[in-house]
């Protein structure tokens, strides 16, 4: 990085996350303000190899901080796993002469990113911005917020319901490999019971605390369920264990799905993504490459993209005791 950057390219990759568009708005506003041009990258990885580019300028993420999605699209791009394909990908940034680029996007998009900077030694800052929360290096990603008051929205409705019935609902969220979602959301919302993929209760402790429950006489319960879960049941097939073993329960289930992505970001998500798409241009500036900008403790932090890959953000055990002392 011996050269000045005077060109910037920003792009989404992986799943969409609700601040996204906050994150691209500040990219581009950061760089029209230090007095460098920035290049929008449609779908991912993708739009690179293809050359989907287009000139950004303030006036084109005008309005756009309130909107969820991103408007840059995303897509996984098999061809980016070629050698072949990456080729076409750095052709296509040297001729557009492109000095940098800004990855927004989850363990995905920065291992794709890293693989980049060792082939090419391009210098790329990365963002994280995911629902599930799982990146190391910080506290917080970009549409975790935003998702975990959408969940806690959606389950309190449902429990209006539950209630109103005396229903047993399970109720999925996303988390394919952490729990974030499902351990916060299921605090939040007064849950009995939270399963997680870290902690594995096992099938008797399930039945053991909705039968204290209901000996204790609660009528209706809430069981917040992560995809991820390691109980060795699907959502479905674990309703209809305890329905087939304990009929007494009137069971329903409800899978929140891809809404937990969707929606205008919560007004943590839209500072966070503000700052770190910020931060992120100034990083480049300084000269500096292969890193990750987040906030440690509500300060700036950086981590290498090989350390936020390669570590885990863990499950933070007091809420693990929390939630086993709220939910009796």
């Amino acid at each position: 990085m011996n050269q000045p950057i005077k060109k910037i390219a920003v792009l989404t990759s992986g799943g969409d996350a609700p601040g996204m568009n906050a994150a691209i708005r500040a990219v581009v506003r950061a760089c029209t303000y230090y007095r460098m041009d920035c290049v929008g990258v449609y779908r991912g990885y993708q739009g690179l190899i293809e050359g989907d580019f287009e000139q950004m300028s303030a006036r084109h993420v005008s309005n756009i901080i309130n909107r969820g999605g991103t408007i840059l699209k995303s897509a996984r791009s098999l061809e980016f796993k070629t050698k072949e394909g990456r080729v076409k990908a750095f052709e296509n940034l040297k001729k557009e002469e492109i000095g940098a680029l800004i990855i927004i996007g989850g363990d995905g998009t920065f291992t794709g990113g890293l693989k980049f900077i060792e082939e090419f030694n391009f210098p790329i800052v990365g963002i994280p911005g995911t629902i599930d929360n799982d990146i190391y290096g910080t506290d917080k990603t970009i549409g975790y917020d935003t998702a975990l008051n959408t969940v806690v929205e959606a389950i309190d409705k449902i429990r209006d319901t539950a209630s109103s019935h005396n229903r047993l609902f399970f109720i999925e969220v996303m988390g394919r490999d952490a729990g974030f979602i499902a351990l916060n959301a299921g605090i939040g919302s007064g849950a009995e019971e939270i399963l997680i993929p870290e902690e594995n209760i096992g099938l008797e402790k399930l039945v053991d605390s909705l039968k204290k429950g209901r000996d204790k006489g609660k009528t209706s319960s809430i069981v917040v369920v992560s995809e991820g879960d390691k109980i060795g049941k699907n959502v479905f097939e674990l309703a209809d264990y305890i329905g087939e073993n304990y009929p007494a329960y009137d069971i329903r289930v409800s899978v929140l799905g891809h809404m937990q992505r969707g929606g205008s970001p919560s007004c943590y998500d839209r500072v966070l993504a503000s700052r770190l798409g910020v931060t992120a241009v100034e990083t480049l500036l300084d000269k500096k490459s292969g890193v990750m900008v987040g906030t440690t403790n509500n300060e700036i932090s950086k981590v290498g993209l090989d350390k936020a890959i390669k570590m885990h953000h863990k499950i933070n055990k007091e809420l693990l005791k929390v939630a086993e002392i709220t939910s009796i």
